[in-house]
Protein backbone atom coordinates (compact mmCIF):
# COMPACT_ATOMS: atom_id res chain seq x y z
CA UNK A 1 0.00 0.00 0.00
CA UNK A 2 1.36 3.53 -0.53
CA UNK A 3 -0.11 6.38 1.16
CA UNK A 4 -0.35 9.80 -0.90
CA UNK A 5 -0.32 12.79 1.43
CA UNK A 6 -0.18 16.46 0.17
CA UNK A 7 0.40 19.88 1.67
CA UNK A 8 -0.98 23.34 -0.07
CA UNK A 9 -0.11 26.35 1.16
CA UNK A 10 -1.99 29.10 -0.45
CA UNK A 11 0.10 31.61 -1.99
CA UNK A 12 0.38 35.32 -0.79
CA UNK A 13 -2.40 37.40 -0.46
CA UNK A 14 -5.35 34.84 -0.34
CA UNK A 15 -7.69 33.12 1.61
CA UNK A 16 -10.61 30.89 2.40
CA UNK A 17 -13.16 33.39 1.10
CA UNK A 18 -11.50 33.90 -2.31
CA UNK A 19 -13.55 32.06 -4.98
CA UNK A 20 -10.24 30.09 -6.38
CA UNK A 21 -9.54 28.85 -3.05
CA UNK A 22 -13.17 27.43 -2.37
CA UNK A 23 -13.20 25.47 -5.97
CA UNK A 24 -9.76 24.16 -5.18
CA UNK A 25 -11.03 22.47 -1.69
CA UNK A 26 -14.57 21.58 -2.88
CA UNK A 27 -12.61 19.75 -6.05
CA UNK A 28 -10.22 18.16 -3.22
CA UNK A 29 -12.80 16.70 -1.18
CA UNK A 30 -14.85 15.30 -4.23
CA UNK A 31 -11.52 13.29 -5.60
CA UNK A 32 -12.07 10.66 -3.10
CA UNK A 33 -15.50 9.90 -4.96
CA UNK A 34 -14.20 10.40 -8.48
CA UNK A 35 -11.42 8.59 -8.60
CA UNK A 36 -11.92 4.64 -7.69
CA UNK A 37 -8.36 3.33 -7.56
CA UNK A 38 -8.35 5.25 -4.27
CA UNK A 39 -9.09 2.78 -1.13
CA UNK A 40 -8.51 6.19 1.12
CA UNK A 41 -9.48 10.02 1.17
CA UNK A 42 -8.76 12.69 3.20
CA UNK A 43 -8.92 16.09 2.75
CA UNK A 44 -9.17 18.91 4.92
CA UNK A 45 -8.01 22.68 6.54
CA UNK A 46 -5.35 22.94 9.04
CA UNK A 47 -6.08 24.64 12.09
CA UNK A 48 -2.36 25.19 13.04
CA UNK A 49 -1.51 28.85 12.82
CA UNK A 50 2.54 28.23 13.16
CA UNK A 51 4.60 29.98 10.46
CA UNK A 52 6.07 26.78 9.08
CA UNK A 53 2.45 25.36 8.43
CA UNK A 54 0.60 24.51 4.91
CA UNK A 55 -2.66 25.69 5.04
CA UNK A 56 -4.52 21.84 3.65
CA UNK A 57 -3.85 18.54 3.12
CA UNK A 58 -4.95 15.77 1.32
CA UNK A 59 -4.15 12.38 2.22
CA UNK A 60 -5.35 9.09 0.34
CA UNK A 61 -4.06 5.36 -0.10
CA UNK A 62 -3.60 3.35 -2.93
CA UNK A 63 -3.14 -0.39 -3.79
CA UNK A 64 0.66 -0.02 -5.48
CA UNK A 65 2.83 2.03 -8.10
CA UNK A 66 -0.10 1.37 -10.88
CA UNK A 67 -2.84 2.64 -8.58
CA UNK A 68 -0.81 5.83 -7.74
CA UNK A 69 -0.10 6.28 -11.57
CA UNK A 70 -3.76 5.39 -12.37
CA UNK A 71 -4.88 8.47 -9.51
CA UNK A 72 -1.92 10.96 -10.29
CA UNK A 73 -3.73 10.88 -14.37
CA UNK A 74 -7.08 10.41 -13.60
CA UNK A 75 -9.32 13.21 -15.38
CA UNK A 76 -10.75 14.80 -12.37
CA UNK A 77 -7.68 14.62 -10.22
CA UNK A 78 -6.10 16.43 -13.26
CA UNK A 79 -8.83 18.99 -13.14
CA UNK A 80 -8.70 19.17 -9.04
CA UNK A 81 -4.77 19.86 -9.63
CA UNK A 82 -4.96 22.45 -12.18
CA UNK A 83 -6.83 24.82 -9.64
CA UNK A 84 -4.71 24.26 -6.60
CA UNK A 85 -1.98 24.83 -8.64
CA UNK A 86 -3.37 28.82 -9.73
CA UNK A 87 -3.35 29.12 -5.74
CA UNK A 88 -0.93 27.44 -3.76
CA UNK A 89 2.41 25.90 -3.70
CA UNK A 90 2.78 22.10 -2.41
CA UNK A 91 4.95 19.38 -1.29
CA UNK A 92 4.47 15.82 -1.55
CA UNK A 93 5.26 12.42 -0.09
CA UNK A 94 4.53 8.87 -1.34
CA UNK A 95 5.07 6.57 1.25
CA UNK A 96 5.04 2.97 2.35
CA UNK A 97 2.45 1.75 4.62
CA UNK A 98 2.56 -1.93 6.34
CA UNK A 99 1.96 -3.42 9.28
CA UNK A 100 5.42 -4.03 11.27
CA UNK A 101 7.03 -7.28 10.43
CA UNK A 102 5.20 -7.41 6.79
CA UNK A 103 8.50 -7.44 5.33
CA UNK A 104 8.18 -4.23 3.33
CA UNK A 105 11.45 -2.16 3.46
CA UNK A 106 10.77 1.43 4.38
CA UNK A 107 7.89 0.82 6.55
CA UNK A 108 7.25 -0.05 9.93
CA UNK A 109 4.71 1.41 11.31
CA UNK A 110 1.34 -0.21 11.82
CA UNK A 111 -1.35 1.91 9.50
CA UNK A 112 -2.39 5.18 10.38
CA UNK A 113 -6.02 5.68 11.16
CA UNK A 114 -7.66 8.50 9.77
CA UNK A 115 -10.55 10.64 11.55
CA UNK A 116 -12.62 13.48 12.56
CA UNK A 117 -11.92 14.07 16.63
CA UNK A 118 -15.25 14.26 18.76
CA UNK A 119 -15.51 17.83 20.03
CA UNK A 120 -14.33 17.90 23.51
Amino acid sequence: MIRHIVLFKLKPGLDWDDPRVTAAEEAARKVGGEVPCLREWYAGRNFSERPVAYDYVVIGLVEDETALEEYMTAPFHVRAIGLWREISDWVIADVLEARIGDGVEGAGVAPLRLGVPEPA
